[in-house]
C-alpha cells in the first residue's frame, strides 16, 4: 500500500473507475513502478519482466479495477477474497481523491469488511486508512512476507464489525488448530526418541528458551503469559503421547 489522498488538492476531473482490461498491462505497471518507489515502502528489486508477469495474473483476476482521469490509468485497486491486495496511485495523482474513490469502491464491493496490509513505515498510507474508518489489528516483523519489513494488519469492519471480527477469530483459530496438531505430532516424535519420556522427561531450560522466543514475537502477551500458554500446550502434547492407543505395556 503507498500513500494516497492527501487533504490539500483538488480532486481529479472525471475521475471514472471500471474494471481492467487486458489493455490496461502497461498503464496498470507504469502506475505500480512509480508508485511503489515512494516513502515507507522497501524498494521491490526485481527486474521489470517478473513485476509484468505479475501485473498480468493480477489482470487476469476479475476483481483489478483501475481508476482514469481523462481516459489515462492512474490507480488500481485489487480484491483477493476479503483481502484488499494493492491499492496504488500514480504519484503525479496522489492527493486528488483517486485513492478515496479506489478505496470506498472497495467498501461497496465488500461490506462485510476486507483487510489490508500496510508498511509500519508508511505513515502517510496508515493516516489516510485511519481517516477512511479501518482500524489497525496488528503489528507485524513482516517475516511472512518476502519484503521482510515491520508492518500493520489494518481493516476495514464493514456493515457488522462483530460479525468480521469474528470470522477473522474463526480463522485464526483454524490456523491455530493447524499449528497445534503439528506441535502434538513432532511431541510424540520427540519421545519416540528420548532416553526418558514423557512428563519426567521435560526439559524446563529448553522450554525456558521457547518461551523467551515467542515472546519477543508477541510482546503484548508477555513471557509469563506465553509460559503460561506454552506450559498446558507441552504438558497436554505429552498427556496425549502416553495417553496413544499403541502405548507399549
Amino acid at each position: 500500500m503507498v500513500p494516497t489522498d492527501g487533504e490539500n488538492q483538488e480532486d481529479d476531473p472525471e475521475l471514472t473507475l471500471r474494471p481492467a482490461v487486458a489493455e490496461d498491462l502497461d498503464a496498470v505497471l507504469q502506475v505500480y513502478t512509480a508508485a511503489a518507489t515512494g516513502p515507507g515502502r522497501p524498494a521491490d528489486e526485481r527486474p521489470e519482466p517478473p513485476v509484468r508477469d505479475w501485473v498480468s495474473r493480477l489482470l487476469e483476476h476479475p476483481e483489478l479495477w483501475v481508476a482514469t482521469a481523462e481516459g489515462a490509468v492512474v490507480g488500481f485497486v485489487h480484491l483477493d477474497g476479503d483481502w484488499l491486495d494493492q491499492l496504488f496511485v500514480h504519484p503525479d495523482h496522489q492527493g486528488r481523491g483517486v485513492g478515496r474513490a479506489l478505496l470506498e469502491l472497495a467498501m461497496a464491493l465488500r461490506p462485510r469488511g476486507f483487510g489490508l496490509r500496510v508498511h509500519e513505515a508508511n505513515t502517510r498510507a496508515r493516516a489516510f486508512y485511519t481517516r477512511s474508518g479501518l482500524v489497525e489489528l496488528e503489528h507485524t516483523d513482516g517475516s511472512s512476507y518476502s519484503d521482510g519489513s515491520p508492518d500493520v494488519q489494518m481493516a476495514w469492519l464493514g456493515e457488522d464489525p462483530l460479525a468480521y471480527l469474528r470470522r477473522r477469530i474463526d480463522e485464526v483459530d483454524a490456523e491455530v488448530a493447524v499449528l497445534l496438531a503439528r506441535r502434538v505430532a513432532l511431541t510424540a516424535a520427540v519421545q519416540e526418541r528420548k532416553a526418558v519420556g514423557g512428563l519426567a522427561g521435560r526439559d524446563l531450560r529448553r522450554e525456558q528458551e521457547i518461551v523467551e522466543r515467542m515472546a519477543r514475537r508477541v510482546p503484548e502477551l508477555g513471557a509469563d503469559r506465553i509460559a503460561r500458554v506454552m506450559h498446558t500446550v507441552i504438558e497436554e502434547s505429552l498427556a496425549a503421547w502416553e495417553d496413544r492407543p499403541e502405548r507399549p505395556s
